[in-house]
């Protein structure tokens, strides 16, 4: 059941979309600890996840101006044309909103001028400026492997989905304690 305590997650999938950058979120979030997570895609319908995932009848992505906008990595992104949804996000910060963007998806965020003067990270350094014209937030991009979370934009590259899931559930509302108990569970197995 949600909880009501904390404000919703819209997680925005385009086709192609990186299975298991957001699935804690969804997963974990919303089994443990009751944050109320919807899925939505740029005017509605099915897509495609890069695992082979089919996901059908998705509603359009219209923020309902209360929730933590979650922009799911995956190729799409990368692509001349990648929706345009600079508006939408800009307009949804300037109301309070926090936007994150995992691996390509923080392409989007930079396409809307979101990154600019913020700390922030991605996919390293040369991958926003391969892939956006005019990238001059360099001063603020942080080379780690764990998401940054600055002035309601959290960004993660790819391959830390756990910090990236953190970051979004504490801006959800969760406690300090849960936020650090679930770091601690989903980052638990180590190979020795």
């Amino acid at each position: 059941m949600p909880d009501k305590s904390m404000k919703p997650v819209m997680i925005l999938l385009l086709d192609r979309f990186a299975d298991w950058e957001t699935a804690q979120i969804s997963g974990i979030g919303a089994s443990f600890y009751g944050l109320d997570v919807r899925y939505v895609t740029p005017g509605g319908g099915n897509l495609r996840s890069m695992g082979g995932l089919s996901v059908t009848g998705l509603a359009d992505a219209t923020p309902h101006g209360d929730e933590v906008i979650v922009l799911c990595g995956g190729d799409s992104w990368l692509r001349d044309d990648a929706p345009d949804l600079g508006e939408m996000l800009r307009a949804a910060h300037d109301r309070g909103q926090t936007i994150a963007g995992i691996c390509g998806a923080t392409l989007a965020l930079g396409r809307a001028g979101l990154l600019d003067g913020r700390a922030h990270t991605s996919n390293g350094l040369e991958f926003l400026q391969g892939h956006l014209s005019g990238y001059a937030a360099q001063a603020h991009y942080r080379d780690v492997p764990h998401a940054v979370a600055d002035g309601g934009i959290i960004t993660a590259p790819g391959s830390a989905p756990v910090t990236f899931a953190a970051e979004v559930m504490r801006a959800a509302g969760l406690p300090a304690d849960q936020v650090e108990g679930f770091i601690a569970l989903a980052s638990a197995e180590v190979m020795r």
